[in-house]
């Protein structure tokens, strides 16, 4: 693989020089970091090198640089079977590099810290109505709670390297939030307000903070979650609002000006009721936490402090009629936006994600049954409809989780930090 590299072709020798070394350096780093991450059972050094195709001498040296920079460590040798000193395998360090996913909703702020392995080390959740709030009282309320994430962080011995934060509306370049209507906000400069904050350290040339939609870092943390799932899928949150992030061949779908997926605007019934971004019949006005909410005879301001989701479940679990009707009523509401999807871009899988996951025994059937009667190829090529493997959880892991996949996809730039 090292043999196939092109570098960058330049007029001095003694420059190429450098460059060819220091391009083919970065490359097997990521070769040999990315086979690390990917493998069953912890490779050896030696199984690194029949892998890859690189030389002993080379996965050696590039090893030792990840260990050294606490991205790789040494697993315990299995049990002996035979004559000789078993390989230690090598696996993605817990103690070094982490990632902040942070997010502010409707009704909540989230923060979360995953380390290298992917585990969620820590998860912190502080429900409060932010419709009121103004931006800035919100984003401090968040910086408040992304501080005690990072204090946590730093007591397990972990080092921030970047925090991404999910936001329920369109994000602009530079994370300017454009638009979130169920929050009330317009061209918030998100990370101006944020400035001053010590959220995590720049690694690699990237922001310490990265904005993006709630959706799209929910998708992402599906899509790192199971890496033997689906390639190619639309992930659903249902919240307050509904937003929707699409994966197409493993990497996410974002459009020409990074705004798709906003699904919970699709209107499913033209000349139906107001909503809060103008138009008429829009999903969330159907499907959306708080339409739900008022069809079982459930007012947001009557709800205990657990979630809404926590609270439908219960009593669709008790069997309580309204609930029932107005769970079955959102599905086939979320059905019929979702089947539009599936029949643009040719999907197989529906993951329903957010809110919506603790829902999914009573969403999933008349949704499925929406897609299936709608999508032109279902009949001989089902469409999976399944709740997220993260839960409501997913929008603040995948945040974090998109910090530490930039360094396993290119480790030279946390490296380079330590140099």
């Amino acid at each position: 693989m090292a043999g196939m590299w092109q570098c960058q072709v330049v007029t001095s020798a003694s420059t190429a020089g450098a460059v060819r070394q220091g391009s083919l350096r970065e490359l097997n780093l990521a070769v040999v970091l990315r086979r690390i991450a990917a493998a069953d059972r912890p490779p050896s050094r030696a199984g690194l090198a029949a892998g890859t195709g690189l030389t002993r001498a080379t996965v050696s040296a590039v090893v030792d640089d990840l260990i050294a920079g606490r991205l790789v460590a040494e697993a315990e040798p299995p049990p002996r079977t035979g004559a000789g000193r078993p390989a230690r395998g090598l696996v993605l360090a817990a103690d070094g590099p982490a990632g902040l996913g942070l997010e502010v909703n409707v009704d909540y702020l989230a923060a979360c810290v995953v380390d290298l392995t992917g585990t969620v080390r820590h998860h912190l959740v502080r429900r409060a109505d932010l419709r009121p709030v103004s931006p800035a009282d919100a984003l401090a309320r968040l910086a408040a709670l992304a501080a005690e994430a990072r204090a946590a962080a730093v007591r397990d011995g972990l080092t921030l390297a970047g925090a991404a934060l999910a936001v329920p509306g369109l994000v602009g370049d530079g994370g300017l939030v454009r638009l979130a209507p169920n929050l009330g906000w317009r061209d918030v400069d998100v990370p101006a307000l944020l400035a001053g904050q010590p959220l995590a350290e720049p690694v690699d040339g990237v922001p310490p903070l990265v904005v993006d939609n709630e959706a799209n870092l929910a998708a992402l943390g599906e899509l790192y979650a199971g890496p033997a799932g689906p390639r190619s899928f639309l992930h659903v949150t249902g919240e307050i609002g509904i937003g929707a992030g699409i994966v197409l061949d493993g990497a996410l779908y974002r459009g020409a000006r990074g705004w798709s997926g906003e699904i919970g605007h699709f209107p499913v019934q033209p000349q139906g009721r107001p909503c809060r971004c103008g138009g008429r019949g829009c999903l969330e006005r159907y499907a959306g936490q708080e339409a739900i909410l008022a069809a079982a005879g459930l007012p947001g301001a009557e709800l205990p402090a657990d979630t809404a989701a926590t609270r439908l479940a219960d009593l669709a679990e008790a069997g309580d009629a309204a609930t029932l009707a107005a769970l079955a009523d959102a599905g086939t509401a979320l059905g019929v936006a979702v089947a539009g999807v599936v029949n643009l871009l040719d999907l197989d899988t529906v993951v329903l994600g957010g809110g919506y996951a603790p829902l999914s025994p009573w969403l999933r059937p008349p949704v499925a049954a929406e897609v299936s009667r709608r999508v032109l190829t279902a009949a001989w090529s089902p469409v999976t409809v399944r709740p997220a493997v993260l839960g409501a959880q997913s929008a603040a892991v995948g945040g974090a989780t998109s910090v530490v996949r930039r360094i396993v996809d290119r480790p030279v730039g946390w490296l380079a930090r330590g140099s």
